[in-house]
């Protein structure tokens, strides 16, 4: 697709510095300006809130590059409140809301939550792709690191058992894999250990293991 509706640079500028995107890895947690994060955590941040609604993915249903689902974004509390009553987003259940995290990872979006300045845990998490959503973006298309916080895992690559068949290829949002002449290639500087790449390998040659050096990509 053409990049006539891509993002430009001054509008992915703007709101960089009102919050801070932070990966969430399937079943890891991760670390993150004291926030530790995973599903378990999650579950544990969905149930301690009071109203939790979903929405559609405002930036895939502006930009239109994919064909990923919508229906994904989770807000929680007084953001929930909002979206609900200016008819953006419904009320659901835990068990909805668990099933939106699901289904978004099936189709290779990562999952982020969104921390405000000066709240101490998410209002709202989404599920990203890098053509569309404005953080990944930014952080993919040009190179803004500080979008997007990385998660302190970092996946690892069995090449002994590893088929090159590309899967991971296209499932990774942050451009870290790619085959070259029918050899894969992973480049771990650029993974932020959302975990996706993994549970589509038809081999099992990829897991998730602690970062070394946490501060590599952020």
């Amino acid at each position: 697709m053409s990049e006539e509706n891509d993002w430009t640079e001054e509008e992915l500028k703007k709101d960089v510095n009102s919050m801070t995107a932070i990966t969430i890895p399937v079943n890891l947690k991760i670390e993150s300006h004291q926030q530790i994060l995973d599903l378990a955590e999650m579950e544990e941040i969905l149930r301690g809130s009071q109203l939790i609604a979903l929405g559609n993915c405002g930036c895939r249903k502006k930009r239109q590059k994919c064909s990923a689902p919508l229906d994904v974004c989770l807000s929680l509390d007084r953001d929930a409140e909002e979206f609900i009553s200016n008819g953006t987003s419904k009320k659901i259940s835990l068990e909805e809301a668990l099933d939106a995290l699901k289904r978004s990872h099936e189709a290779g979006l990562v999952h982020i939550a969104y921390i405000t300045a000066g709240v101490e845990k998410p209002e709202m998490v989404c599920s990203c792709c890098s053509c569309c959503c404005w953080s990944m973006s930014a952080l993919v298309r040009l190179g803004m690191q500080n979008v997007v916080v990385a998660s302190s895992s970092i996946a690892l690559d069995n090449p002994e058992t590893c088929s090159n068949c590309g899967t991971c290829v296209e499932r990774c949002q942050f451009k870290a894999r790619s085959l070259i002449n029918g050899e894969m290639k992973y480049d771990e500087k650029r993974c932020f250990g959302c975990g996706v790449c993994i549970s589509t390998c038809p081999t099992q040659s990829i897991s998730l293991v602690k970062r070394l050096h946490p501060a590599m990509n952020q």
